[in-house]
C-alpha cells in the first residue's frame, strides 16, 4: 500500500461510484461493505477496495477495523435513499425515513462508524430529498451527531451537471470536519446551463459523451419501450415525454392529462441537453429513452454516469442498471475528493 494515499474506508458501497472518484483524487479505499452481493462481486472484480466487505453494517467492528488497518483518514458513504426518496413520501406519507424497516437504520449506522473511527474528513451523501423539510428530523440527527463527534459541517444540493457530469442529477453532499481545520468548502462550479447567461462552460450533452453509440440493432427494433405506449413514444420529439400529447401543450387530441403521470413517463432523450437523472430500477415505460426510441444500454448508462468504460458491473441486466442508477457518479466524486484532499492531505 503507498503510505502517502490517505484511507478511506467506504460505507453502502455499491458498484463504488465514490470510490472511483476518490481513487482517482489520489485516496485509497482499504475497506468498503455493501449488503447486495452483486455489488460486492462488481467491487472484487474491479479491485475497487482493498478489502470488500459483503454483509449487514450493524455487524461491523469499527474499531476493530481501526485497529487493523491504523487511523483512517476519510469515512466515505451514501446510506440508502429509498426512505428520502420524493416518491416514498408521496406514496406512503411517510417523513420519518427512520422507522423504514428496511433501511431506517442505515443512517444512524454511518455515524456509529464515524464515532468508533473517528477520520479527519468524512463525506455524507443522499438525494436531494434528505434536505426537504419532510425529512428535517434526520437532518437535524446529521446535525446534531456531527456537533457531539467534534465535527464541522458543510452541506449542500449539487446539480451534477453543474461540475460537467452529462445528467442532470441533484444530490446532498455533506463534508464534515475535525474541528480545529478550515471548514470545507464547496468548489466553484464549472458548468452551466448554455440557454441561461452563467459565464461558465455549457453543460455537457448526451450526445458528446453517447453519440458513438448512435445506432439501433435489429433486436432493439424488436423492443418495445413505453409498452403499450410504444407508437406514442416514437411520436414524442426528442427531450420531450408525455406532456407532448396534453391539451396544455396544444395537442389537438390530448391522450393524458397535464402533470398526471411522473415526469419520467416517455420521457426520451435529446443529444442537446446532459440526460435527465438515471433511476435505480429498469422500467418499461418510465424513461429517459433513448432518441432513437428504444432502451439506453449498460454502456450508455456508464457513459451518462461518468463510469469508465473499462469497469466492469457484475450480474444480470437489471442488476448492472440498479448498480449503475444507485451510484454516485465518479466525476461528482472526484471533484468533491480533489477538494478534500486539497485542503487537508496535501500540508
Amino acid at each position: 500500500m503507498d503510505i502517502s494515499q490517505p484511507k478511506v474506508i467506504s460505507l453502502f458501497s455499491g458498484a463504488g461510484g465514490l470510490d472511483i472518484g476518490f481513487g482517482r483524487a489520489g485516496f485509497r479505499t482499504v475497506y468498503a461493505t455493501d449488503v447486495w452481493r452483486t455489488a460486492c462481486r462488481t467491487l472484487e472484480k474491479n479491485k475497487t477496495a482493498d478489502e470488500v466487505h459483503c454483509g449487514d453494517i450493524r455487524e461491523v467492528d469499527f474499531r476493530g477495523l481501526k485497529e487493523k488497518y491504523g487511523e483512517i483518514d476519510c469515512l466515505i458513504g451514501g446510506p440508502p435513499c429509498p426512505p428520502y426518496s420524493q416518491t416514498r413520501h408521496y406514496l406512503i406519507g411517510k417523513a420519518d425515513g427512520f422507522e423504514d424497516e428496511h433501511a431506517g437504520f442505515a443512517v444512524p449506522e454511518y455515524f456509529r462508524a464515524l464515532k468508533e473511527l473517528r477520520p479527519k474528513v468524512f463525506l455524507f451523501e443522499n438525494v436531494d430529498g434528505f434536505a426537504f423539510k419532510t425529512h428535517q428530523c434526520e437532518f437535524d440527527f446529521l446535525v446534531r451527531k456531527a456537533e457531539e463527534l467534534g465535527y464541522h459541517i458543510t452541506h449542500e444540493v449539487v446539480n451534477c451537471a453543474n461540475y460537467g457530469v452529462p445528467q442532470t442529477r441533484k444530490r446532498f453532499f455533506c463534508v464534515g470536519v475535525k474541528k480545529g481545520l478550515p471548514e470545507f468548502v464547496f468548489p466553484e462550479e464549472t458548468h452551466g446551463d448554455p440557454e441561461k447567461a452563467t459565464g461558465k462552460l455549457p453543460w455537457v450533452n448526451c450526445g458528446k459523451v453517447i453519440g458513438d453509440m448512435d445506432s439501433i440493432s435489429e433486436e432493439e427494433k424488436e423492443q418495445r419501450p413505453g409498452a403499450k405506449d410504444y407508437d406514442l413514444l416514437c411520436q414524442i420529439p426528442p427531450g420531450d415525454n408525455y406532456l407532448y400529447f396534453t391539451e396544455k401543450r396544444g395537442y389537438p387530441e390530448p391522450k393524458f392529462k397535464w402533470k398526471s403521470r411522473y415526469w419520467t413517463f416517455l420521457l426520451k432523450l435529446t443529444p442537446d441537453r446532459p440526460s435527465w437523472t438515471i433511476q435505480a430500477s429498469f422500467s418499461t415505460n418510465q424513461g429517459p429513452f433513448h432518441w432513437r426510441n428504444r432502451f439506453l444500454r449498460i454502456e450508455e448508462l456508464k457513459r451518462l454516469q461518468t463510469i469508465p468504460d473499462t469497469y466492469e458491473l457484475c450480474g444480470e441486466f437489471k442488476e448492472q442498471w440498479r448498480q449503475v442508477g444507485n451510484a454516485v457518479p465518479p466525476d461528482m466524486a472526484y471533484v468533491i475528493a480533489s477538494a478534500i484532499k486539497e485542503a487537508y492531505f496535501n500540508g
